[in-house]
């Protein structure tokens, strides 16, 4: 059969190989819709896979029913009515030479993590890890890991399958991932879907889709996965363009890996929230941790999207993989609440810088997501402002709040020209709104920010 030929292209040991069972003609699903998925709730549900040549394949759950016949290249695709998030487990069938029976499939929410080893850092490896993972019992939440693979054209299917949250099936999952899902599944009441693509160490190129051309990690576990509908995704991604020095040019990388995956899934809306990334003392060269702190606060200009802020969150200034998750998954959730489900006072954001105004020699800084106003972390003086006057030489400033703004100035400072916050590799500053959330670093000349306030 012709389907045999197709299915049996493998380009890595992480591909489901040829059974016999596939070239008898028998139905063949991808991995992505099986037994314990979550579905995404209020969209057309979408069901595909493989058969025989003009086999007559029928979906079945409740009282939906949709039938096709395989195309010519042996695949076949039916559409079944969108559902509400009603907590009912779900048995669907699929007939056609054979009989697949998915059983105790839930409707609710999708969401994708994706990026390098921040995102896919297990959650046995963090901070309170054994109390989360002896709390893990969630049947609620179900988690879809996919394998490591790179591939020179869009894959097919990946290897992996639907688990139920558990103590036994969490401790290797992504720990920003599931703290970020349990939250939301807290807030909302529904079942809750999470699907684990990420790769330490790994640029954002390679997940990357644009003018034509795709990047190996998305094809090999993007790619797969793009007909399954999803509500949006989180992203922790940059360490490793730091190190390649890309700078305020990784805001074009990212726009184009949201533009791409936006239209792969077929979903414009598609939320995308991500991390910026932490101080670390490490390899990174002077001035190129901040400038792509400016590239990813740049980002928020984009529709649909978000930043949780990290800066407080180090626990090892040498390490690159600050073992506190759980705050990391819960500021994501925020932006989610606030944004994709308009979930009413959700304050989403720590301060975000948007204009300065010069008074003789002081500088007074106003920021958006200011909340009720603003205060220091650790009840100390305002740290890491710096100021400088036309000679662009910075010195070490006072901060103080003043309303829902920050004055700002030094001695032997006149007219000041530029002010920066937490401009270094290894900052650590403790200016937050009345929430609680951190304020971005950022510097006033020629500021690209952005500050995720538009619309989905």
């Amino acid at each position: 059969m012709k389907i045999t030929r197709l299915l049996c292209v493998v380009f890595s040991a992480a591909f489901l190989s040829c059974t016999a069972a596939i070239s008898r003609g028998d139905v063949k699903l991808p991995t992505v819709l099986d037994s314990h998925m979550v579905m995404q709730r209020d969209v057309p549900l979408h069901f595909w896979g493989w058969a025989d040549v003009d086999e007559e394949v029928t979906v079945k759950m409740g009282s939906a029913t949709a039938t096709t016949e395989a195309a010519k290249d042996g695949t076949w695709k039916v559409t079944l009515p969108a559902q509400k998030a009603d907590g009912k487990a779900r048995t669907i069938t699929i007939t056609g030479n054979n009989t697949i029976e998915l059983k105790d499939v839930l409707i609710g929410e999708v969401w994708i993590g994706s990026g390098q080893s921040n995102m896919e850092w297990a959650l046995s490896n963090t901070q309170g890890s054994v109390e989360a993972i002896a709390e893990a019992d969630h049947p609620l939440i179900r988690l879809f890991h996919v394998p490591k693979v790179q591939t020179p054209e869009p894959a097919i299917d990946v290897k992996a399958d639907w688990k139920v949250c558990s103590p036994q099936s969490v401790p290797r999952f992504s720990a920003v991932l599931y703290y970020f899902g349990l939250q939301l599944q807290k807030e909302l009441n529904v079942p809750v879907g999470l699907i684990n693509s990420s790769w330490g160490g790994s640029p954002i190129e390679p997940w990357t889709i644009a003018n034509g051309t795709s990047g190996g990690m998305y094809n090999g576990m993007i790619a797969p996965i793009t007909q399954f509908s999803a509500q949006g995704t989180i992203w922790y991604q940059g360490e490793t363009n730091v190190l390649q020095k890309n700078g305020l040019a990784y805001e074009g990388k990212m726009s184009d890996l949201i533009e791409g995956w936006r239209k792969s899934f077929g979903n414009r809306n598609l939320a995308f929230y991500f991390v910026q990334i932490a101080p670390w003392s490490g390899r990174y060269e002077e001035g190129e941790l901040p400038k792509l702190w400016e590239a990813q606060v740049a980002t928020l200009k984009v529709p649909g999207t978000g930043m949780a802020v990290t800066t407080d969150l180090v626990d090892n200034i040498a390490d690159i993989h600050p073992r506190n998750k759980l705050d990391v998954g819960n500021r994501l959730a925020l932006w989610a609440l606030a944004k994709t489900y308009q979930k009413e006072d959700v304050i989403y954001s720590g301060p975000l810088y948007q204009s300065m105004t010069i008074d003789g020699d002081k500088a007074r800084l106003a920021f958006a997501h200011v909340a009720e106003g603003l205060r220091s972390r650790d009840g100390k003086p305002l740290n890491e402002f710096q100021i400088a006057a036309a000679d662009g030489k910075f010195v070490d400033a006072q901060a103080m709040v003043d309303g829902k703004t920050i004055v700002v100035s030094a001695e032997g400072v006149r007219n000041p020209k530029v002010v920066r916050f937490g401009w270094r590799k290894i900052a650590n500053p403790n200016l937050v709104n009345s929430a609680g959330l951190p304020a971005s670093p950022f510097q006033t000349n020629n500021w690209q920010g952005g500050t995720g306030e538009s619309a989905q």
